[in-house]
Order: C-alpha cells, then sequence, then structure tokens
C-alpha cells in the first residue's frame, strides 16, 4: 500500500467523537418534538400555535444531526487539540462545592468557592488569594441582588453579619 493510499485510507475513517455528537442532536431532536407535540393548541383551526417554533428547533437540529453524520463519515473534520483533563475537574469541583454549600453557607461563600476553584481550573494557582476575593465579590453581587432588587438569595452567615 503506497503511502497516498494510506493517507486516503486513514482519512476516511469515521469521526467517532462527531458520530456521537450526531447520534446526541438525533435524540435531542426527538426529544424536542415529541414535547412539542404534546403542547396544548388554543384552537384546532389554528396553524401556527405553541408548537411552532419547537417543532422548527427539532427540524434544525435533525438537519444538523444528519449534517454532522455526513460529515464525520467522508473524516473531513479539523483535528481537534488535545484536551486538558484537569481544568474540567476544577470546574466540576467548584459547581458541586457551590451547589453543596449553597444552603448551608450562604451565596456568598458558595459562590466563592466556585470562583477560587473555576480560577483555578483556569490557571489562578493562588486559591489563597482568589478565594476571598471571590466571596468578597459574590457578596457585593449578594447585597445588590438582595437588598437593591429584593430579590431572595440564599444568606448564610457572612450575609446575617452584615444585613
Amino acid at each position: 500500500m503506497s503511502e497516498t493510499d494510506h493517507a486516503s485510507a486513514t482519512k476516511r475513517r469515521p469521526d467517532w467523537a462527531a458520530l456521537i455528537i450526531a447520534v446526541f442532536l438525533i435524540a435531542l431532536a426527538g426529544i424536542v418534538f415529541w414535547d412539542a407535540t404534546h403542547l396544548k393548541t388554543i384552537a384546532q383551526y389554528d396553524r401556527i400555535g405553541p408548537s411552532t417554533v419547537p417543532k422548527a428547533i427539532a427540524l434544525g437540529l435533525f438537519c444538523l444531526g444528519i449534517w454532522t453524520v455526513f460529515e464525520s463519515w467522508r473524516g473531513e473534520f479539523p483535528e481537534r487539540e488535545h484536551q486538558e483533563v484537569a481544568p474540567v475537574i476544577w470546574v466540576v469541583a467548584g459547581l458541586a462545592g457551590q451547589m453543596l454549600l449553597l444552603r448551608t453557607a450562604g451565596f456568598s461563600i458558595a459562590t466563592g468557592v466556585l470562583f477560587a476553584l473555576t480560577a483555578r481550573g483556569f490557571g489562578k494557582r493562588q486559591i489563597w488569594i482568589s478565594l476571598p476575593l471571590g466571596i468578597v465579590l459574590s457578596f457585593i453581587v449578594w447585597a445588590i441582588f438582595s437588598q437593591l432588587l429584593q430579590l431572595m438569595l440564599p444568606a448564610g452567615p457572612l450575609e446575617h453579619l452584615f444585613f
């Protein structure tokens, strides 16, 4: 097998990650379409109702899924860069920490933890700096939303200390 035949054979292999994305798009289109068909219509004689736009979105997702299948089978997707897993784990840990701490520690501390761990995921290694900074910024956001806009955000010991 010559070098050009080998290159074309490897290029003809389907992109399995793209095929998985295509299956996800087609499944999502099916779910959106199924949900749109179960919306109650106001009147039976109307052609345009609350299910019209979700059905159009489902059709668009289905078309994108089919297009992705063809493109992945042709193997013409650009080569993807190497993915780093550690930053994703830091961000997911921040989200999990915020969800776990939100009721007990309050908005400011929980969101400060999210800020610090997300900053760590993006390369900021000094958590002892980003954690207090995140708590202060989150407290300012909490004060604006709860005091000025009168919206209820979970309050913890820090919020009760000042308000």
